[in-house]
């Protein structure tokens, strides 16, 4: 082997390799995952951050969730969002004030999917999340908003958590005092409610 040659692969052994960046969790959602009402570092999404290290996942979480979002909303910042963070998973927790609003469950869904769509032509994968309305919104509306969710999952092919409010729904000591947002004792079984869809898409 020449000089040069064995200078050339010393020079190649010495060159810094970069570490792999961390793969991104991006949660887009409003005042169920901003933390509205309780401590934000006590809210699921800090407990996700918390959970991933524990259990030795390289993952950075990001959260980007406004108070007070709608679909419309979240649909008109996601691609500013998207390029300032490129995520490698979107969580888009999405909708609830949609309903709150008795905004149309058809719109609802159409900016679900377009949510999606804006994901993944970012190289990223979306995953939805289930929201139901309270009955007194009359049983039509509540089965049609509830429904909104599944087929925009069902058209873009997307995971979707099921109703994330489910196991506490019931249980009104686990609300603040609004009956709406979830206590901060609520947050670790909003986590648990999560990881079951979101832990097979961290491989």
């Amino acid at each position: 082997m020449s000089v040069i040659a064995r200078s050339l692969i010393v020079l190649f052994l010495c060159v810094p390799v970069a570490a792999p960046a961390a793969p991104k969790i991006l949660v887009f959602g409003d005042s169920l995952s901003a933390g509205y009402g309780i401590d934000v570092n006590r809210g699921w999404v800090a407990l996700l951050r918390a959970r991933l290290q524990q259990e030795a996942y390289p993952h950075e979480v990001i959260n980007a969730s406004v108070s007070g979002e709608t679909t419309s909303g979240g649909l008109a910042r996601l691609p500013a969002t998207l390029d300032a963070n490129h995520p490698d998973l979107v969580l888009i927790e999405l909708g609830g004030n949609d309903g709150l609003r008795g905004l149309p469950p058809k719109t609802t869904r159409e900016n679900l999917v377009a949510m999606a769509e804006l994901v993944r032509k970012a190289g990223a994968k979306p995953v939805l999340f289930e929201m139901r309305i309270p009955p007194n919104y009359g049983a039509f509306y509540a089965s049609a908003f509830q429904q909104a969710f599944h087929d925009a999952a069902d058209k873009v092919k997307a995971p979707l958590v099921p109703f994330f409010l489910g196991s506490i729904v019931d249980k009104p000591a686990m609300f603040q005092d609004d009956q709406i947002h979830p206590s901060q004792s609520a947050q670790p079984t909003l986590l648990d409610a999560v990881w079951p869809t979101l832990k097979p898409l961290l491989r």
